[in-house]
């Protein structure tokens, strides 16, 4: 059985080869950027709010100390949640921006940046639904014994394969797609190691959205 969706702007059912394909064809998606052209200001100005709740988000990662682990869990959770909410914007209303800036990356730093992205999408899906935040984040003794350290040392655990049985069989292909690239880019790094990553990448990728848009990029 193949998996398809319809295309959002002729209507025409297709089969992705992409997980975030939403048009049949690249005439469609520039006939569906050209009608929606009066919205991007709108859109950019929202994803310009967006990137500056991740950032702060992502600033309070230093200032958690090891003792708070709820605390901790938490944060980075909402880091988790912000850079992928990021990520599914840019990749939804600004693709052919995304794909460009993507493009212009050296081939082993694409593979690295969009690992990483699919990595975060991977614990976005599976932390807190089917797996606790501790299955998947490795907290550092502390030498000290205080609980001062910073949570920015604690690492990524290696987790199993997921169960995906429940899935269409391309979406176990994408999902088992993330698990692989998380295995890859998270697992065993330190906490912050891939959001800085996943960071840069998506402030450049929106600051040529503005752009594109005739939007002042936030600062």
């Amino acid at each position: 059985m193949i998996d398809t969706r319809d295309c959002e702007q002729c209507g025409a059912a297709f089969a992705p080869r992409r997980e975030h394909a939403r048009f049949c064809s690249a005439r469609c998606r520039v006939a569906w950027n050209r009608e929606n052209a009066s919205d991007r200001a709108a859109d950019v100005s929202a994803l310009d709010w967006s990137i500056t709740a991740m950032g702060d988000a992502a600033a309070r990662l230093p200032r958690v100390r090891a003792w708070d682990r709820r605390r901790a869990f938490a944060v980075i959770t909402e880091v988790v949640w912000w850079v992928t909410l990021v990520d599914a914007t840019l990749v939804r209303y600004h693709p052919g921006t995304y794909d460009a800036v993507l493009a212009a990356q050296p081939p082993a730093e694409r593979r690295v940046t969009e690992e990483t992205l699919a990595g975060l999408r991977f614990v976005r899906n599976w932390m807190g639904q089917h797996l606790d935040p501790a299955d998947f984040i490795q907290p550092k003794a502390d030498s000290r014994g205080h609980g001062m350290s910073r949570i920015t040392a604690w690492t990524w655990r290696s987790v199993p394969e997921p169960v995906l049985s429940r899935l269409p069989p391309r979406g176990q292909a994408w999902e088992l797609t993330r698990y692989w690239a998380y295995q890859a880019q998270l697992a065993r790094h330190t906490i912050g190691q891939p959001f800085e990553l996943a960071a840069t990448f998506l402030k450049t990728a929106a600051a040529s959205a503005s752009l594109g848009a005739g939007v002042p990029a936030a600062g």
